[in-house]
């Protein structure tokens, strides 16, 4: 598997246990939220949810830059909430073999690390929608489930040896 997907509602630490994992394998890091188009910002900003039609495009142009990583037989590293099974399932379709890392946290742990960011567009007030739209990926396929709260350092030792393992 040369591609994984640290994946959770906002302020789970998706884009700093993503750097962790490329530091220690090397992996090219895809950002997902540098791909948010403009208005997919702005909307997030205001504290409006984004719908399935706002993410289709953004989910589409993440499976392509991924997609073209791999073709330069890069490992990849991608940072996308993947809330519900069906956008894991379009990520899925044009990358083979995706695995998926998903950061566990309550509700009450999320909008506590989200109200002290101060460098995000995201605010506090979208947790909940981030939680309403979370389907956990039990059952699926290439899942490795962990606590978002345990030490960076934990966390991706415990990645990189799934990932390793998985190859």
């Amino acid at each position: 598997m040369c591609a994984i997907v640290i994946m959770g509602v906002t302020g789970c630490g998706k884009s700093t246990i993503a750097t962790a994992v490329c530091q220690r394998t090397g992996a090219y890091l895809i950002e997902g939220d540098e791909f948010h188009p403009p208005e997919n910002v702005r909307k997030m900003s205001a504290g409006i949810p984004l719908t399935d039609e706002d993410r289709q495009g953004w989910l589409e142009r993440l499976t392509q830059e991924a997609a073209d990583r791999l073709t330069a037989s890069e490992h990849v590293v991608l940072t996308c909430s993947a809330l519900k099974r069906r956008y894991r399932d379009t990520l899925r379709n044009t990358v083979p073999n995706l695995g998926f890392v998903f950061l566990a946290l309550t509700p009450e742990q999320a909008t506590e690390r989200v109200a002290h960011r101060t460098d995000h567009f995201m605010p506090a007030s979208l947790v909940a929608s981030q939680f309403r739209d979370l389907e956990v990926p039990d059952g699926e396929p290439l899942v490795l489930a962990v606590e978002a709260i345990k030490p960076v350092d934990v966390i991706a030792e415990e990645v990189v040896a799934w990932w390793g393992g998985l190859e």
